[in-house]
Order: C-alpha cells, then structure tokens, then sequence
C-alpha cells in the first residue's frame, strides 16, 4: 500500500530526473474563477505531462533482473511517454502499447523518446484494450508491467506533485485535480492531506467516463461503456481499488464537465495564460470556470495543468468554434441582386464598417432566393457580437436581405 514515506522516498529518488515545474499565480484567471488561482504547470515537464514523475520512480526501482527483461505499458500517450524517455534514459528496452486512435502528436513524441530503446504497438479502439494487448506481451515475452495507475510506486511518484504544491504555496486552501484511473489524484490527496488536512482536494472527470465518481457511488470499480472525448488523456473505463481507496479516504469531492466546458478552458489557457493544455490538463479549469465547486469562491486555489500534449488539428478547431461562440467570427448570408457589381457593392459596404472577409460562396442553386437573385454566404472576422450586429444592420440598411448562420431571413428586399 502507498504511503507517505513511499511519495517522500519518491521524491529523493527522481528529483535530477524530472522538472520542479511552476505554480504560477494567474490575475487573470483569479478574475475569472473568482478565486486567487494558481496554475501547477505540469505540462512543461519534458514529456509534457505529470506521467513521467511515476514512471521514473518505477523504473528506477527495477532490479538488474527486471531492467534486463524490458518492460510494456499500455498507455494513451502520456504515460506512454514517460516511460519510454526514462526508459531510453536508463538503458532498457521498452514495448509501447497505445489504442489505434492515439493522437500522432503523442505516437510520434513517444517514437522520439524511446529512440533505438524498443517499439510502439497500435492496438485496441480504447485505454482499455492497449491494455489487454500490453498484458498479453507481457505474459508472451516475460516483460515487466508498469501500469499507468494501478501501481503503489506509479502514484508514488505522482504524489510528490502534492509535495511541491506544498512548498511553493503553503497557504493553500484548495488544489483541483483531473481524473483518469486515480493515480495522480491519489497521490497528490495522499501527500497533501497527511501534511495538512484542512486544504480541500476536488477531483474532476469528463461527463463521458466518470468512472471515479461511479465507482464511489457503487462502492467499487465498474467498467464503463467506451465512450469519445477530447480528453482523452483521462478517458479511463474503470478505475482500481487501489485508486478508489485513496480518493474515498482523501478526495474531498468529485465533479464533471461536458465537453464544450473543456473546450473553453483550453481556448482561455491558450489566449489568456499562453499556456498549452489538453483537455485533461484543462479540466480543472473548466470545473472552476462552470462553477462546479462553488465552495472555491474566494479561495486560494491550485489548478493542476497535467499535460499539454494536445493535437494541433484539435487546436485549430478548437480556436475556430470558440471565435465563432465569442461572436469573432461570423457567418452572414446575404440576397443579392444577380446582377453584375452586386458584390462589389455588398463589399463595399462590408468594407465601411471594418468587416475582414474571410470566405466567400455564392449559392444561386439551393438558396430560396428567386430565379434574379443569388444568395452570398460570408465568413467574416469581427470585433465581437456587438459588431456583428452592428454588420448585419449596415447591410439591410442598404436594403439587403441578410441571415446568420442557420437563421432566419429578414424580411427586407434589395432595393433596384
């Protein structure tokens, strides 16, 4: 079983080989949250995420013998990482289990981190079936395992974040944790609450999978059904009773967030803070923002940023959809005469009220406009949803027929 003196001994024996990351106050986000926050900024460790403090501690703990087996894991990406530049780093050959749907971001940094140290398998559509495949060569091959949770070493090394927190704030009144399969959550709780108790720790999970939250309700660990999520980085079906136990005597409460929450809280990461998160990096902050802990108001409160090995593809529409929502960018269809100069008139009018086009569409086939007119679709940037209104009224000031994205036409015709 873990125990304070394991996370302390797990501290001595990894502090050369991983960053004493940042806790960063942020004005901006206290602001926000209404609280005094501070970000724990895990995602600059040099696998980008928390999961490499366990899996040095791991295997740094191996025996000749065992180093000389190799080891497999079954990971994500994250804790594929970290095992595979600490196992690189100390000479021994690693076979890397990870679902088919892995971002490459992840595949291709976890190749970099093992060099010539071992493989990559791609195998299952989820955490859970990389898993079963990992056991598989792990009985096949004679390796050793190193479990991405379920393991007292593993969390070990997780919980000497809680150490840290501790040291660079200690008037701390509340620290917010993401949750997968418990092992980060379980030791930094652990570490924190056998220091002092009185400092609350929140877990938080994706809507999607809230096995955490499940298993405490039933009493045990149960399997979910698999489910998509753009944090995939804690998109476990079922977590341990190692994990269940730790967060039943330590974890203070247990919240979700949607996706879209998520979402946000990446956008405003990235905008506010120019910090990079993934979703599970973010959930912590999309707990507060959607005042899932309301108990948090005015406190001095750690947000643990566990990772930042997101998918610059899911950047880039994650950017698009938050400037659409914040009314940034906008999409306008407009009735025009089809006529020549129609567009340069519609332009020109565009161009008056500091509108930057971004796409333009005519569509003289399925739009409802009569047989003389076409309709024009427009993505534009804009200031904000003020200025979109105030686009849309210079436009039928001008006499045009004018529609957002899926609404409905005003009732105003172009003048001849």
């Amino acid at each position: 079983m873990i125990t304070f003196e394991g996370i302390e001994q797990a501290r001595q024996r990894i502090q050369r080989s991983v960053s004493l990351t940042p806790c960063s106050f942020s004005e901006r986000l206290s602001k926000l949250t209404q609280t005094r926050c501070w970000l724990k900024l895990e995602n600059l460790q040099m696998t980008g995420s928390f999961k490499e403090r366990g899996a040095c501690n791991k295997l740094m703990t191996l025996s000749e013998k065992e180093r000389a087996r190799g080891i497999v894991c079954a990971s994500a990406g994250n804790h594929a990482q970290g095992v595979a530049y600490h196992a690189a780093r100390l000479g021994i050959d690693a076979t890397i289990v990870m679902p088919e749907a892995t971002p490459l971001v992840k595949i291709q940094s976890t190749k970099e981190f093992l060099e010539d140290h071992g493989r990559i398998v791609l195998a299952g559509a989820n955490f859970d079936e990389a898993c079963e495949a990992a056991y598989r060569i792990r009985d096949d091959e004679g390796r050793v395992f190193v479990h991405a949770f379920d393991d007292d070493l593993v969390i070990a090394g997780q919980g000497t974040i809680g150490f840290e927190l501790l040291e660079q704030n200690p008037y701390l009144e509340a620290v917010v944790v993401a949750v997968g399969g418990g092992g980060l959550i379980g030791g930094i709780s652990l570490a924190i609450k056998e220091t002092n108790p009185k400092i609350k720790v929140y877990g938080v999970e994706t809507e999607v999978l809230p096995s955490m939250k499940r298993a405490l309700l039933l009493g045990h660990p149960v399997t979910l059904p698999p489910a998509r999520t753009i944090a995939e980085g804690i998109a476990v079906r079922a977590v341990s009773d190692r994990t269940l136990e730790l967060v039943r005597r330590y974890v203070d409460d247990m919240v979700t967030v949607d996706e879209e929450e998520i979402a946000r809280a990446i956008l405003i990461l990235l905008e506010r803070e120019k910090t990079v998160a993934e979703g599970a990096g973010a959930a912590p902050l999309a707990a507060v923002l959607g005042n899932h802990i309301p108990a948090l108001v005015g406190k001095k409160v750690a947000l643990v940023v566990c990772g930042g090995n997101i998918d610059v593809n899911v950047i880039s529409r994650i950017i698009e959809r938050g400037l659409v929502r914040s009314g940034r960018i906008a999409r306008l269809s407009v009735t025009v005469p089809d006529v020549a100069g129609s567009l340069a008139r519609v332009t020109a009018t565009l161009a008056q009220v500091r509108a930057n086009i971004v796409e333009i569409h005519h569509d003289r086939t399925f739009s409802d406009a009569a047989l003389s007119e076409t309709s024009i679709e427009f993505v534009l940037e804009t200031k904000g949803i003020e200025h979109t209104h105030e686009i849309r009224t210079a436009l039928e000031n001008e006499g045009y027929t004018v529609a957002s994205g899926g609404g409905t036409r005003a009732s105003i015709r172009p003048g001849g």
